[in-house]
């Protein structure tokens, strides 16, 4: 396993419409300097708040090294950011760089955001999937002969 220490930027907007009066969501993901550190504001004005969350890791695991690779070949790589709501601010809790990841957190209801890829992570990645990424081989395709008469099997009735 691989660890890469990272904090996360969470911005609230305010809005203006009946149902809801703010809006979170993830700014961005940056390598962590300080993991002890507290979170705190880097920002705010006019409703907007700005706060950055240390203390976070990527991991990367053996059995998810096919999302890796589908995420560092895809046009536009991401960091998957689930959060949470606690006591009015949107807190991260887990951290991924794998697409199937992302996909069953987002399958599962949570609130999860997309972010760009930090350029750093890409060679570290790259690495990790080409020593651990082994696609699966084809499989040769099967057509039905005239020996089994197809998926039905004998139909008429003789």
């Amino acid at each position: 396993m691989q660890r890469w220490a990272a904090a996360v930027v969470m911005l609230r907007t305010p809005l203006n419409n009946r149902w809801a009066s703010e809006k979170w969501e993830v700014k961005g993901v940056l390598p962590d300097l300080d993991p002890a550190a507290a979170p705190r504001v880097l920002l705010e004005d006019a409703g907007r708040l700005e706060v950055l969350h240390p203390g976070l890791q990527i991991t990367l695991q053996r059995d998810e090294a096919e999302g890796y690779y589908m995420n560092i070949t895809s046009p536009q790589p991401k960091v998957f950011v689930l959060w949470r709501m606690d006591d009015g601010i949107a807190k991260p809790q887990l951290l991924t760089v794998s697409y199937h990841e992302g996909s069953r957190w987002l399958d599962s209801g949570e609130n999860v955001d997309g972010v760009a890829l930090p350029l750093e992570l890409l060679p570290w990645m790259a690495q990790f999937c080409e020593a651990h990424y082994k696609p699966e081989p084809r499989k040769k395709a099967k057509y039905a002969t005239n020996k089994d008469k197809g998926r039905m099997g004998n139909w008429r009735p003789d």
